[in-house]
């Protein structure tokens, strides 16, 4: 019995091993340009993968401790037929005897191997200890990781039309998953469409984090996980409970997927195809867009983002584009309650229908009133002052509803969303003044958007209300905002202050020649991952190039995060020391 199980272990690890060489070997196909043979070699690799990983699914089917669940159930009988469909693609197209003429290049040999290993991958046991690595440390790790390994993708020579330095690829790949857009080779000329494609993946990958689609696809097969994998998941996806966790993961996933496959389609059809050689390329930017857009990452494959020409008036785009970066800054469980509030007013109509009375309270909770109604109001006033401020400057070549889109547009870009449709070095001082206070406010909590969120924001301002009143605590809606959730907002907003503080001294020192201005626009942008530049970025020397890396990095895991990464914590103790007042004013 010890024999067959040790047996099985080596055929599970055997097949990882195989399907991860497949993947490198991918990557190889894809980065390099590779001679016939080379690629038929690659080719007959990928079929011994298939094989293998044909024998290692049968078998886990014949371990009594294996669980079956249905859905893997269903996955690994599809993935059966699709690599049994493709090998036999292979001979089937074979017209002569020679030895590599079957193992033609082929795209579906290549996804059946990446579907391989995402199988294989799910299967392995990762027994997270917090006593090694708290979560905070976990959530800054992952983070480094798909930087580097973004930076080693876009350094392949089929990745870019011209080489690139290391300090540029590091400095798109931190751009990309930490959804900031700051640019320093343009992403239209200097990257190929597989560099775009890594780019893109990198902004999806940093968007809803690693952890989140690692754990659910090991979930998804395994259907459940230890204790400490939980504890740590739950303080990375947004979960207030760790039995939830996964089914918080599972929403989160779903809600993204759902609002970018809608985004995608409406930016395909609100394109004119004219401007496109190939349905398929189409169809890229319909999908980079719609990514980038949902992520507030900024990016565009176009010159100089919706402000080129045949895009910069197409104002049904840009609606669809304000509409899902809206929907991405709101954050997954606002975005998740709203739709649970939705389907609480559909019941109770239906309910009055019938002359029933159907009553839940407080289906939109306290974090989502308190955000929506923070969101709308700065918002609206930022819209009005944009209009007011730019009606005679960069709205002035703009008429009508233009103009009340553009100015949507501008207003709402700088919390966050990064992506244009005028030149940002031509606004007025008063607009950029504008925009540093919408930069550094930034999205909603537990979105893809950066900056100190508006919770925060709210947080504080009713703070400073409450003090007016003379009232020692904080209340709202007939609740009581908790003491942790004030702590952790001023701590929030003292360190953002300081963190965008020292890039703006450093970046001073590394590239003093530019002015204050451009300096300070870069720091806010940086940490709180806008990606909206006043045009030095690209000019920036390699050590400043390194300081807004580190921005965007501390910015979209939040400096707390990572002073909680270096610093143990204390065990409670149940103890309270005398009170004193401290002279503040």
């Amino acid at each position: 019995m010890k024999s067959r199980e040790e047996l099985f272990q080596f055929l599970e690890r055997f097949a990882f091993i195989m399907s991860f060489l497949g993947l490198m070997g991918i990557i190889s196909d894809f980065g390099f340009e590779q001679e016939p043979r080379i690629i038929s070699l690659l080719a007959l690799f990928y079929l011994s993968v298939l094989v293998v990983n044909i024998i290692t699914t049968i078998s886990r089917y014949f371990h009594p401790e294996k669980r079956k669940r249905k859905k893997a159930v269903i996955f690994d009988t599809l993935a059966l037929i699709f690599s049994v469909w493709v090998i036999y693609h292979h001979f089937e197209q074979t017209e002569r005897f020679d030895f590599f003429s079957m193992f033609y290049d082929d795209v579906w040999l290549r996804v059946a191997v990446v579907l391989t290993f995402v199988r294989d991958f799910s299967e392995l046991k990762f027994n997270y200890k917090t006593s090694f690595l708290n979560p905070a440390q976990l959530l800054v790790f992952s983070f480094i990781v798909v930087i580097l390994i973004g930076t080693v993708l876009l350094l392949l020579p089929t990745a870019t039309n011209e080489k690139i330095t290391f300090i540029d690829a590091l400095f798109t790949a931190t751009s990309a998953v930490c959804i900031t857009g700051l640019i320093v080779v343009d992403t239209s000329s200097h990257f190929t469409e597989i560099g775009q494609t890594i780019i893109m993946i990198l902004i999806q990958i940093g968007g809803l984090g690693i952890l989140t689609f690692a754990s659910y696809f090991s979930y998804f097969f395994k259907g459940g996980s230890s204790y400490d994998n939980q504890l740590a998941l739950s303080s990375v996806s947004y979960s207030q409970k760790v039995s939830e966790v996964f089914t918080v993961i599972k929403r989160i996933l779903i809600i993204t997927l759902t609002i970018e496959s809608l985004a995608a389609i409406f930016i395909f059809f609100s394109v004119n195809p004219a401007n496109f050689s190939t349905i398929s390329e189409h169809i890229f930017f319909s999908v980079f867009h719609a990514i980038s857009a949902f992520c507030q990452a900024g990016f565009s494959t176009l010159p100089d983002s919706f402000n080129t020409e045949g895009y910069q008036f197409n104002y049904s785009l840009q609606t669809v584009i304000l509409i899902t970066f809206y929907v991405g800054g709101l954050g997954f469980p606002i975005v998740s309650n709203m739709v649970s509030y939705l389907k609480y007013g559909v019941i109770k109509l239906f309910s009055k229908l019938k002359s029933k009375e159907y009553y839940r309270p407080w289906v939109l909770n306290l974090n989502s009133r308190l955000n929506l109604i923070t969101t709308l109001s700065i918002s609206a006033l930022a819209f009005i002052f944009f209009f007011i401020f730019e009606y005679n400057n960069t709205l002035a070549e703009h008429s009508g509803f233009g103009k009340v889109i553009t100015a949507l547009f501008g207003s709402s870009t700088p919390r966050s969303a990064g992506l244009n449709t005028i030149d940002t070095s031509a606004l007025n001082f008063s607009t950029i003044m504008l925009v540093f206070l919408l930069m550094w406010i930034g999205a909603s909590p537990a979105s893809t958007g950066g900056g100190i969120k508006t919770s925060t924001f709210a947080i504080a301002t009713l703070n400073i209300f409450s003090m007016a009143r003379g009232k020692n605590k904080i209340e709202i809606f007939r609740r009581e905002i908790a003491d942790v959730s004030v702590r952790r907002a001023f701590a929030i907003i003292s360190l953002s202050l300081i963190a965008i503080g020292f890039g703006v001294i450093l970046l001073s020192m590394t590239d003093g020649e530019k002015d204050l201005l451009s300096i300070a626009f870069e720091c806010f942008s940086a940490y709180s991952t806008v990606g909206l530049s006043m045009g030095i970025t690209g000019d920036l020397s390699d050590a400043g190039k390194l300081v807004i890396i580190a921005s965007m990095l501390v910015g979209r895991v939040t400096l707390l995060t990572v002073i909680q990464a270096v610093f143990k914590k204390v065990k409670p103790y149940n103890y309270k020391y005398p009170t004193e007042e401290i002279t503040i004013n």
